[in-house]
């Protein structure tokens, strides 16, 4: 049996979860503690991955970083799917000045690329996870309001919509009979779209230095740490870059999958 691009994106997303698990459940390292003396020491059985530059345990690394990056991703996404979902639906059923507005703030949000909004927050507060998840949500955000917002514009005047109000049904039935189900799928496809993207601005801004900063395990400051040392140990620097690979391509075949 064929496994379709959604059942893929499951299982790269579960191996990295896989690899969480058994780390915390067989090796329970500490991803700061430093051995120079075990500098790139080969993979053993107590170090499934090796060891890093300042002999600090890989696995035990890329633990941490995936716990980091997923983490990120999900109260980000979740933030922002609600945000977006409410304001969304507001917007495009009761419109007026509460649809100018929300209009007039994705706008402004629209007209600076993503990426350069989130750095200028990071900017402000160096390493701050907070900061990082307020700005990759506030980026997020527009996304789902846009969508969720033309749906309601399209739904709202719908037969089956207006014979639930001339019958009296609340808001809340309305929306939970004949908003959201049209919504839900896009509003799943977000998420996903959205987690694969937090997880690469993570490992974009660590890269850049202007991220989570050390001793924190993160994908894209342990590659811009491991760089220099590629010719030395390239199986190092490898291991960021195929989890990075791993998670977004992961999220993004969950993104893509055919709507059941």
């Amino acid at each position: 049996m064929a496994l379709n691009k959604q059942t893929i994106g499951a299982l790269l997303v579960g191996l990295a979860l896989l690899l969480v698990a058994l780390e915390k459940l067989f090796f329970h390292s500490d991803s700061a503690e430093q051995n120079l003396s075990l500098a790139f020491a080969s993979p053993d059985w107590t170090e499934p991955l090796g060891r890093d530059h300042f002999g600090r345990s890989n696995i035990a690394r890329l633990s941490d970083a995936i716990v980091t990056s997923l983490v990120l991703a999900w109260v980000s996404v979740v933030t922002s799917a609600s945000l977006g979902v409410a304001a969304g639906v507001l917007a495009g059923w009761k419109r007026g000045w509460w649809d100018r507005m929300c209009s007039f703030l994705m706008n402004i949000i629209l007209a600076m690329p993503g990426l350069i909004l989130v750095l200028l927050f990071a900017a402000l507060v160096p390493g701050s996870f907070l900061i990082l998840y307020v700005a990759i949500a506030l980026i997020l955000w527009v996304e789902f309001f846009r969508v969720v917002r033309n749906r309601t514009l399209s739904l709202i005047q719908s037969p089956e919509v207006e014979a639930s109000i001339l019958y009296g049904f609340g808001d809340w039935y309305v929306f939970k009979r004949h908003i959201w189900p049209h919504c839900r799928q896009d509003v799943f496809t977000l998420c996903c779209f959205g987690a694969g993207n937090t997880i690469l601005a993570l490992a974009s801004l660590g890269f850049l230095h202007v991220g989570l900063k050390p001793p924190e395990a993160e994908l894209g400051l342990m590659m811009v740490e491991l760089f220099r040392y590629y010719q030395m140990a390239p199986w190092v620097l490898a291991q960021p870059l195929v989890t990075l690979f791993i998670l977004v391509l992961g999220f993004h075949l969950l993104a893509s999958g055919e709507k059941s």
